[in-house]
């Protein structure tokens, strides 16, 4: 997998794209006499989850490992004079959230997903003088609130090819959370992603896809994942949050009997240690990649830029694979399959190819 770094942001005025260079500069704690490090004094920053928790090995998750690193890099530590977050069970928790950590002084609020957009706007124009970061969504004319999205429809692009160059079925799925816009982007760019790459192989590869209509319930998602496995799909991508950790007991299930193999590609970061098991005492694995959603590394950056004195307020910022904000982690590809990954990235980026954000 390659080392990527954030090292610039592409700004969205009205849909038109442009190019801006974000860079951040860290900024290393000063060693004391006995070689220890102090805390620094930071412009603190906050998380406000969705729905689901910041161990749920996807999108939350990857946010809250973010701000850990950056708390860690300025040696400050989690709570009201560094780092924290919130979890919200349901959308009724989102205000009450981000009222608990305006009154704790958090200087930086993320709203970690598009549910939190109403309820982070609500609170952006009652509080102008705290920083607002909405993740995949747009909050336009507003000073202290900056959007970032990602186009994660080219790492979904990257699955797709992905799942082409590994099927040996000619079947592969797709399962997805709650249908919104978001969601359907990693659709759209998985099902352009799988027809290309069959057209290069010279077959046609049925895609079999289905809501899960829920975020959090893996018990759906397994039993979706069952049904797919079922009718013949050997790989199959979730973008669908804690639901999605249903199909990885589904394919582990399924792979410990023995029977017969299948693969999952994960979604958001790297899901691959959540693919091993075992058979005949051999440890195996059958996550063979993941596609990258650097919300991490964005809110560092965006946390750092607040701390420098440089919050972007008022831009919506859109990370790609040319910058660094997305991509897919080869974890388990044959050579075949990596080698058709790596020229459909580069033909992404230099414009050769065009990914469909919507479903035709």
């Amino acid at each position: 997998m390659k080392k990527r770094n954030i090292l610039g942001t592409a700004i969205v005025s009205l849909g038109l794209l442009g190019a801006m260079s974000a860079c951040s500069t860290a900024k290393g704690a000063q060693e004391s006499s006995d070689s220890s490090a102090k805390a620094e004094k930071v412009a603190t920053a906050a998380i406000i989850t969705d729905g689901n928790g910041v161990d749920d090995k996807s999108y939350n998750q990857s946010a809250w490992e973010g701000l850990v690193k950056w708390g860690e890099e300025h040696h400050v530590e989690r709570g009201n004079a560094g780092y924290q977050y919130f979890q919200s069970s349901g959308e009724a928790d989102f205000v009450p959230n981000i009222d608990q950590a305006i009154s704790a002084g958090f200087k930086t609020i993320f709203g970690v997903g598009y549910m939190l957009t109403a309820s982070l706007k609500q609170e952006a124009e009652l509080n102008p003088e705290t920083n607002f970061v909405i993740v995949d969504d747009l909050i336009e004319g507003m000073d202290n609130v900056v959007s970032a999205n990602f186009e994660s429809n080219q790492a979904a692009y990257l699955a797709g090819v992905a799942a082409a160059y590994t099927t040996k079925t000619d079947t592969v799925g797709f399962i997805g959370g709650v249908e919104s816009s978001v969601i359907t982007a990693f659709e759209a760019g998985y099902l352009q992603g799988v027809a290309d790459a069959g057209q290069e192989l010279g077959k046609e590869i049925k895609v079999i896809d289905q809501y899960a209509g829920d975020f959090g319930a893996p018990d759906k998602g397994k039993s979706i994942a069952e049904a797919m496995y079922a009718q013949n799909a050997d790989v199959i991508y979730a973008a669908a949050g804690q639901t999605g950790n249903g199909l990885f007991q589904e394919a582990k299930a399924i792979n410990e009997t023995g029977d017969k193999e299948v693969y999952v590609i994960g979604v958001d970061r790297d899901q691959s240690p959540d693919g091993n098991y075992t058979l005949n005492g051999e440890t195996k694995n059958f996550c063979i990649a993941s596609t990258l959603k650097e919300v991490g590394d964005v809110l560092a950056d965006l946390a750092e830029q607040a701390n420098d004195d440089q919050f972007p307020g008022g831009q919506s910022l859109v990370y790609g694979l040319a910058k660094g904000g997305v991509d897919l982690a080869e974890t388990g590809l044959t050579s075949d399959a990596s080698k058709a990954v790596d020229a459909a990235r580069e033909k992404i980026i230099a414009g050769n190819i065009t990914v469909q954000e919507t479903l035709k």
